[in-house]
């Protein structure tokens, strides 16, 4: 029988010896088209115009069908960039493979240029969860400050508008909470020290979440 010479998913090689993976998963696409692209707004955006033009075609005086069909196609041209969003969200999580091994942070992104970035538990100073009520989440990493990620290039696996410092995260897993503990659990067996995870509702990122001191 010959040997199973397929590349781990997500990972650029084979895991060294001692290495040992602990979880990967994926973004939801239906919450990152929620959260990341904003997909409610971008319909609530164009039915607030499809209803303003059918309003004041028909207070207008234009016929009732002119108006439904006028509205109708306006509806159909508005569709074109929902769908494109939704499908854009579902191509990105599609091509993203978060790992967490017991040394490190791995995140594979991409969709033209795939790529694979590598974070030691020695370059993640802090981690926050920030965990929603259907209890999906996302878990955003402080790096060191002299170790400095593109926020274009991790985006949308960024955290949102931490473009001076930015923050690379696992964005709308399913079971956040679960994966928190996970990470902490992880960081502090690299510390050697108790790690506590701070989970948060939809307000905002918790200030330390998950904390871990630089390897000197």
């Amino acid at each position: 029988m010959s040997a199973d010479t397929r590349l781990p998913r997500g990972l650029p090689g084979r895991l060294p010896e001692g290495e040992r993976l602990l979880w990967q998963g994926a973004p939801d696409w239906r919450m990152l088209a929620r959260q990341a692209f904003h997909i409610r707004g971008l319909m609530l955006y164009f039915g607030v115009i499809v209803t303003y033009c059918l309003a004041s075609s028909v207070l207008g005086g234009t016929p009732l069908a002119t108006a439904a069909l006028l509205t109708a196609q306006l509806a159909g041209v508005a569709m074109v960039p929902i769908v494109l969003v939704t499908v854009y969200a579902w191509l990105v999580s599609r091509a993203t493979v978060y790992t967490l091994t017991n040394q490190r942070v791995v995140i594979q992104l991409g969709l033209a240029l795939p790529m694979t970035i590598n974070l030691p538990f020695a370059k993640i100073d802090t981690a926050a969860l920030k965990l929603r009520t259907n209890g999906f989440g996302d878990i955003a990493l402080l790096l060191n400050s002299g170790d400095k990620l593109a926020y274009l290039v991790l985006w949308p696996h960024a955290r949102p508008w931490r473009m001076a410092r930015p923050e690379p995260m696992f964005r709308a897993i399913p079971d956040a909470a679960r994966v928190a503990q996970l990470v902490a659990r992880a960081l502090a067996v690299s510390a050697d020290m108790p790690v506590p995870v701070a989970p948060e509702t939809q307000s905002g990122h918790a200030a330390a979440g998950v904390q871990a001191p630089v390897a000197a």
